[in-house]
């Protein structure tokens, strides 16, 4: 069993800036490969982007070249910075653990885009 805590999210100007951090559980961190997602109100599920155990990132579209993932494994968090945050950016925000078989999800954090 794999637990997620993620933080960061809150309320932000059009424009601005946030970091998103969710913290994992156990000690094979290092091996998962850990994935944002975000759900609008009314819509499904979306991918983010996602990083692997060696650091290769990917992201769709609609973020690419404004957010950015990361991960320390020394602190078994990985990160989400946002920026040049848009209206259409407001959703929850989940990270995701895989790990083979089977994934884990964190319990979310709203972020809101609105000025």
């Amino acid at each position: 069993q794999v637990q997620l805590v993620e933080s960061g999210g809150g309320l932000v100007q059009p424009g601005g800036s946030l970091r998103l951090s969710c913290a994992a559980s156990g000690s094979m961190f290092s091996f998962y490969v850990m994935g944002w997602y975000r759900q609008a109100p009314g819509k499904q599920r979306e991918l983010v982007g996602s990083i692997t155990s060696g650091g290769t990132t990917n992201y769709a579209d609609s973020v690419k070249g404004r957010f950015t993932i990361s991960r320390d494994n020394a602190k078994n968090t990985v990160y989400l910075q946002m920026n040049s945050l848009k209206p259409e950016d407001t959703a929850v925000y989940y990270c995701n653990a895989k790990v083979p078989g089977t994934g884990y999800w964190g319990q979310g954090t709203q972020v809101t885009v609105s000025s």
